[in-house]
């Protein structure tokens, strides 16, 4: 199935951000595009933005004088719905409500070709219930693009129940034309990126909720420790905390409201206030000209140990054996028990295992990273039982990396690692229903939110067994569903057993 030949017209219906974006996405890719909406006044409004925008693009030497004359002269805007029966390609982005699309949609079907796609951008409803109602729904099929469309790679592909194959591979090829990076996904609540993000905020704001540590600092772990470009706490209130709110509570109710996707009850609290983020001058932070930036908190500094041993294998933490060598520390390795470096006090320093500080005699344990040699900040925690000794002496070694320190609260699994292993589980999840690719999920992770590794990625380097073992631990502990381990990353485990079973 070959991609809509550049000489048909596509037509976008809404002329807000969403639909000004991707109308320019199609103009510059070399279709004659028509611009539709309800208001005619902001559908021309809309054919000027998108104009503007491609003569600044000339201006800047980003596009060839001539081209771009002979591009604004491309667009133009529709009077009415009729107007667009020579439209190869339909994309409606327009209000979030779903009478309100299937009347649209039902009108459109009565004007355009046999052979034309309809397609919707929804971010939220579902393909499916768009399409019921009509009599081709075999030709409409999600096209997800990202704000703001003329920069973001990504396009989710979204097929419906009854959504043809040929039609989905047809809308796939043409969006690839574009330029974009398309993944192909299943209907399904929130897709992939909105269904597969959740655990991101939601680990965060539970640990907060836990007592474990304060926004500042479970943004700056994850961003420094997990190489995540921003914390949750920082981005929910740049989307705004009301609009998040809302997309966890729709993926939690069309899911019968399972405990794996339950919402925040302190961001619901957060917008019940009315603090919602930038926009309204506060949300998890301050804003404005007299706001006081919050700073994570970071221990203060503290003598290293001289000398360690590391029992058994570190699995994801081995690089740093190799780092206390390189620091100048004494590393003697043992590979009976573990796994854990001891420390010259008698207590130990542990990888997070989903486990708690408190259930053992001296133990402190620390978060996972993306790359301990990289991470600039390494959280640990530490139960009231532990002694001062041995928090001192895992402070002081982290340091001696030329690491900044946040000691947060006894939370099993901490803050990176929890994360990274529910982002890991609802993955491996939706693969076995056929929501998606563990391929096309990991770009989706990458280029719509801007993870430095897809869940999978994340799953191949830290081991077969990790996120089962740490989930099952975190289970056992906060029983009620949320972090029980799904049968397909059970199964992912013994995937990787060579042995097998009898």
């Amino acid at each position: 199935m070959t991609a809509i030949e550049r000489s048909r017209t596509v037509a976008v219906v809404g002329a807000g951000t969403m639909g000004q974006g991707i109308a320019q996405v199609a103009l510059l890719a070399g279709h004659r595009v028509l611009i539709y909406d309800i208001d005619a006044s902001l559908a021309a409004d809309g054919v000027g933005i998108v104009q503007d925008r491609v003569e600044r693009m000339a201006a800047k030497g980003r596009l060839d004088r001539a081209e771009a004359e002979e591009t604004v002269g491309r667009i133009a805007a529709a009077g009415a719905l009729a107007d667009l029966a020579g439209a190869a390609l339909v994309i409606e982005a327009v209000v979030e409500n779903v009478g309100i699309k299937q009347a649209l949609f039902a009108a459109l079907e009565e004007v355009v070709e046999p052979d034309a796609l309809l397609a919707t951008n929804t971010s939220s409803l579902s393909v499916t219930e768009l399409a019921a109602g009509l009599a081709h729904p075999g030709r409409f099929l999600g096209l997800h693009f990202f704000n703001p469309a003329p920069l973001l790679p990504l396009v989710e592909v979204v097929s419906g129940s009854a959504t043809d194959p040929a039609a989905a591979e047809r809308a796939y090829r043409t969006v690839l034309g574009w330029g974009k990076t398309p993944v192909r996904c299943a209907d399904t609540p929130g897709f992939i990126v909105n269904r597969i993000a959740r655990p991101f905020y939601a680990e965060a704001f539970a640990v907060y909720e836990e007592q474990g540590a304060d926004p500042a600092t479970i943004d700056a772990v994850l961003r420094e420790s997990g190489g995540f470009k921003m914390g949750p706490f920082a981005l929910t209130d740049l989307i705004g905390q009301d609009v998040n709110e809302a997309v966890t509570r729709s993926v939690w109710e069309s899911f019968f409201r399972s405990p794996k996707f339950t919402p925040s009850l302190a961001q619901r609290r957060l917008v019940q206030s009315g603090r919602l983020g930038r926009k309204s001058g506060h949300g998890w932070y301050p804003y404005g000209p007299d706001a006081v930036a919050a700073q994570p908190h970071t221990a203060g500094p503290e003598e290293a140990p001289d000398k360690v041993t590391v029992v058994g294998d570190l699995g994801p933490a081995a690089d740093l054996a190799h780092l206390l060598e390189e620091a100048g520390i004494a590393v003697t390795a043992t590979e009976h028990g573990g796994p854990y470096i001891q420390l010259p006090g008698e207590g130990q320093l542990v990888l997070a295992d989903g486990k708690t500080s408190v259930e053992f005699a001296d133990v402190v344990y620390f978060d996972l990273a993306l790359d301990y040699r990289g991470a600039t900040r390494i959280a640990l925690s530490a139960s009231a039982d532990t002694s001062e000794r041995t928090l001192s002496e895992a402070i002081g070694l982290f340091q001696k990396l030329g690491k900044q320190v946040s000691v947060i609260g006894d939370v099993p699994g901490m803050i990176v690692a929890r994360t990274v292993a529910m982002l890991i589980d609802l993955t491996a999840d939706a693969v076995a229903r056929g929501v998606a690719s563990a391929e096309d999920i990991d770009t989706a992770m990458r280029l719509g939110v801007n993870y430095p590794l897809g869940p999978s990625e994340w799953h191949d380097r830290l081991g077969q067994d990790w996120a089962y073992d740490l989930l099952h631990h975190l289970d056992e502990r906060c029983p009620g569903g949320r972090y029980a381990p799904s049968l397909a990353l059970f199964k992912l485990g013994y995937a990787g057993d060579e042995e097998g079973t009898e």
